[in-house]
């Protein structure tokens, strides 16, 4: 991989990053200078790039085989992180493998193996069971939003990966939840915490707003025709609150993508990417999207109905602030 680009500023513009926000310079300073690095940072600043940058300074492009392993609680996260990746134009080949794509998909990919490999849990334990990759080069293991990980029940799938994993020299969690516990399983020493969950928080404006009537939709409406054109993100707790919600936007003509985990893989992955690109400014989801989906320049977070747990109020904030 003689065209390979490490160099930073390179990087940053081709992301048109002017400079690394002070988060993103204390983990990358760290991830170079400690075996084990745990980033504590709220979503939506930047952890995805805090990890990425240090890693590729540090991977051989002369190596032929996977370097770095990513793990991910979601497809969409992996997918989001796969882009963000490739955006860097680092000349390293970059892969996610996650559940509902074509194994057959992974295989070819896998011919010419990515230098990062990106995946869900359980994606990557069916890999390794099936032997489809060498991991005796790879050094660097990621375990993103690990927490959201242990919560969906990713725990023995992410325990055989490491445990088959033998020449890992480094390891970076992440997470943007505050007291959270590291398993024994992961079998981190001497690690270095590096916290931003209390530090430099954006103004975030939280405001009430009260609906006449128990069914909440008028009011919804209303509050969209009021906020105009801003980007936006709608949180409901039900696929089938989503429903209602986008048959009664469509009935008054608000354009609009869903998004939720009943979603075929296809429709969820379009409705990020035209919510991204702009062609829909606003976006009814579960807390799916909560963490970990970047979606820059959000103008606003409408709780139509409170998470069910309260951590989950501040991921859902994050996406704003």
């Amino acid at each position: 991989m003689s065209s390979s680009i490490k160099n930073q500023r390179a990087i940053l513009d081709k992301l048109s990053i002017k400079e690394l926000n002070e988060m993103q310079k204390t983990a990358k300073f760290a991830i170079h200078t400690n075996a084990n690095v745990v980033l504590l940072s709220p979503t939506g600043t930047g952890k995805t790039l805090a990890f990425l940058l240090p890693i590729i300074e540090e991977l051989d492009s002369e190596c032929e085989q996977i370097q770095a392993l990513i793990l991910v609680p979601s497809r969409e996260l992996a997918i989001q992180i796969e882009q963000v990746a490739r955006e860097m134009g680092t000349g390293f080949k970059i892969n996610a493998f996650y559940g509902g794509q074509s194994f057959s998909k992974d295989r070819s990919e896998l011919e010419t193996p990515p230098a990062i490999l990106i995946g869900t849990p359980g994606r990557i334990a069916d890999h390794l069971r099936r032997e489809t990759f060498e991991v005796t080069d790879i050094k660097s293991l990621i375990l993103d939003e690990f927490d959201k990980s242990l919560e969906i029940g990713f725990e023995a799938d992410m325990t055989e990966i490491i445990d088959a994993l033998p020449n890992v020299k480094k390891n970076i969690l992440t997470s943007a939840t505050k007291g959270i516990e590291i398993p024994d399983f992961v079998g981190l020493k001497d690690e270095e915490v590096v916290n931003f969950l209390d530090i430099d928080k954006p103004d975030l404006t939280i405001k009430t707003v009260i609906s006449p009537e128990k069914d909440k939709l008028d009011t919804l409406v209303a509050l969209l025709n009021q906020l105009g054109d801003k980007r936006g993100l709608v949180f409901c707790n039900f696929k089938d609150s989503i429903q209602r919600v986008s048959d009664f936007l469509n009935h008054h003509k608000i354009p609009h993508g869903s998004f939720y985990g009943g979603l075929e893989q296809n429709d969820r992955e379009n409705a990020l990417i035209k919510f991204r690109n702009g062609t829909h400014r606003l976006l009814i989801a579960t807390d799916l999207a909560a963490r970990g989906i970047d979606v820059p320049e959000m103008d606003f977070i409408i709780h139509y109905h409170l998470p069910l747990k309260a951590e989950e109020f501040t991921h859902r904030n994050g996406r704003t602030a």
